[in-house]
């Protein structure tokens, strides 16, 4: 397979180090059994490797990095307004700066945003024509740093049994992705990986993961504590 020199427009990566365009990280993931991807901008942008791999879902992870995947547009381009409908793929994006810039909280909110993604049940609507269920690429700009520590805060949470710790997790992807000991230090960047940490912390306060709502259930309600009132 050819490579991924992570060399595009604004990458911080090293050119000392190749890497597989995708990389397979994890299978058996979610309700679905789906099997969980990384890769760069390469990888995004090839419609031919994403079926060949049977990838339904794509999680963009980077900010400044937007790919059009509309194939049948509702209304096309026209003047300042651009075109919108339905790609071959379904899209989740977060924009993380790969280094310090990010807020507190927005690295759970990636991860939010691909359990999420995986868990996620599509009604059968004319207005959702793309329901299959399939695997899922997680990419950045090269795939080694900010989808890297996402892909392991995922596998941390929602895989305790087999990564007990974070580090656990983050050596699995390393490997898995193909990640030289000596990049290690900036793969993923140490602020990612420490925003990692936080937001699994922010999780088990929360008590997630949770399961999607499935139809016809009812979740419990949660009544807010009514007011103390003065004597």
């Amino acid at each position: 397979m050819s490579k991924d020199d992570e060399s595009g427009p604004g990458s911080t990566g090293s050119l000392a180090f190749k890497h597989e365009i995708i990389s397979l990280i994890e299978t058996g993931l979610g309700p679905d059994k789906c099997s969980i991807y990384i890769g760069g901008t390469a990888a995004a942008r090839d419609l031919g490797l994403l079926r060949k791999h049977e990838i339904t879902t794509v999680v963009n992870c980077a900010i400044n990095l937007d790919i059009n995947y509309v194939s049948e547009p509702v209304e096309p381009a026209s003047g300042n307004r651009c075109p919108h409908g339905v790609g071959p793929v379904r899209v989740f994006k977060l924009g993380l700066v790969d280094g310090h810039g990010n807020s507190e909280g927005m690295m759970f909110a990636a991860y939010l945003l691909l359990d999420g993604a995986i868990r996620q049940i599509i009604p059968e609507r004319p207005s959702y024509p793309r329901r299959a269920k399939g695997n899922v690429l997680v990419h950045c700009r090269g795939g080694r740093s900010r989808s890297t520590a996402l892909v392991a805060l995922y596998l941390h949470l929602n895989q305790p049994e087999t990564f007990s710790t974070l580090d656990r997790a983050l050596a699995h992807v390393r490997n898995k992705r193909g990640l030289h000991p000596g990049e290690w230090e900036t793969a993923p960047k140490s602020v990612l990986i420490e925003s990692a940490r936080t937001a699994a912390e922010m999780a088990r306060k929360l008590k997630l993961p949770s399961g999607p709502i499935r139809p016809g259930t009812v979740q419990p309600r949660q009544d807010c504590p009514k007011p103390e009132t003065g004597s």
